[in-house]
């Protein structure tokens, strides 16, 4: 009997019960369709015993459907990016559908490529933390009727829908935080120029230094991207210069680590010789020699949004109301920021 069991009508035959019964059991649909339980086990009972799991491919292309994600990150390697990732995928499976991961390098051209895969896969919807300053791109492909919602950043001027973080007052914060403890020489090592998110992050940082009367100094805002060498090449420019800063505030996580190792190949120590503030908290953070006080940027929840945003459009077959949502960061006090205003120090 066994071999026989090879679809919905073999099951139904066996069990005598209709075909339509069965298949609202094995989708998780008897309690909408009031299918009593004693017939739901069944059915699952018997499903189990003769190993049978319905097509889910097959069933996919009967409903257009294929209970599939797709999601672009610009480097599953950055912890920022794999915690989110993490979060998707749960949040995904969780609803019912399936998650296929994409790493873009931090490429555009790759990520056109890699739109273009996933369309041809047919997902259902596609979560991207876009890269690069172009856009035309990404709002081209929504005219394929995807349902797409951006992560990390958003893009002026596209309509297009995003999950980000108040980045302007997470710098704000984090570099007003800084100037409390005395500080007024504060760099600002900062990541890719004219993307939204460094846009908002360096405008933060100079707001808080103009709010204290501070002159903003264009020769402590070096970077241009937000990678770990990046962080250690910049920090080590600054520390020759003649008059350094005291502190300095990392736009990434990455950048952090680069400053941290030229701060190390010179024997400065956090926050004894120069105090440093960062975003995206990881969970190494608390646990550093001299814990670090960083920008939370809410990770897990920009994931759930996310999800939630596609699922529910999903259902509404694309008619989705356009979300824009920046959730407040939150700036976590650590010991990696000196009071020097009890040293001297200025």
């Amino acid at each position: 009997m066994e071999n026989k069991i090879k679809n919905i009508k073999d099951l139904a035959a066996l069990l005598n019960i209709s075909a339509t019964t069965v298949s609202r059991v094995l989708n998780g649909k008897a309690g909408t369709y009031r299918i009593s339980r004693a017939t739901g086990q069944k059915v699952l009972d018997a499903a189990e015993k003769f190993n049978y799991h319905p097509n889910r491919i097959a069933r996919g292309l009967r409903l257009e459907k294929t209970e599939t994600l797709g999601l672009i990150v610009p480097d599953i390697a950055n912890p920022f990016f794999a915690s989110i990732a993490k979060t998707i995928e749960f949040e995904a499976r969780r609803n019912g559908y399936s998650l296929i991961l994409c790493d873009s390098l931090d490429n555009e051209g790759t990520e056109k490529e890699l739109l273009q895969l996933l369309a041809g896969r047919k997902v259902d919807g596609i979560i991207l933390a876009p890269v690069g300053k172009n856009s035309g791109h990404i709002t081209a492909f929504t005219e394929k009727g995807i349902p797409l919602i951006i992560i990390d950043r958003y893009l002026p001027g596209t309509g297009l829908p995003f999950i980000t973080t108040d980045n302007y007052t997470g710098a704000f914060e984090a570099v007003e935080h800084m100037i409390l403890q005395g500080h007024k020489r504060i760099a600002c090592i900062q990541g890719v120029r004219g993307i939204s998110v460094n846009t908002d992050r360096v405008n933060g940082y100079k707001d808080a230094l103009k709010k204290q009367g501070i002159s903003v100094d264009h020769s402590l805002i070096p970077g241009n991207d937000f990678g770990e060498e990046n962080g250690y090449i910049n920090t080590r420019k600054l520390l020759n210069k003649q008059d350094p800063p005291t502190a300095i505030l990392a736009l990434s996580n990455l950048i952090s680590l680069g400053v941290m190792r030229a701060l190390s190949e010179n024997n400065l120590k956090i926050p004894d010789d120069i105090s440093l503030v960062a975003f995206d908290d990881q969970p190494y953070s608390g646990f550093l020699s001299s814990p670090m006080t960083m920008v939370d940027q809410h990770k897990e929840e920009i994931g759930k949004l996310a999800v939630n945003y596609l699922v529910t459009s999903i259902y509404n077959q694309g008619k989705q109301e356009h979300i824009e949502v920046m959730l407040k960061p939150r700036l976590i006090i650590r010991k990696s920021v000196n009071n020097i205003t009890v040293t001297g120090r200025q």
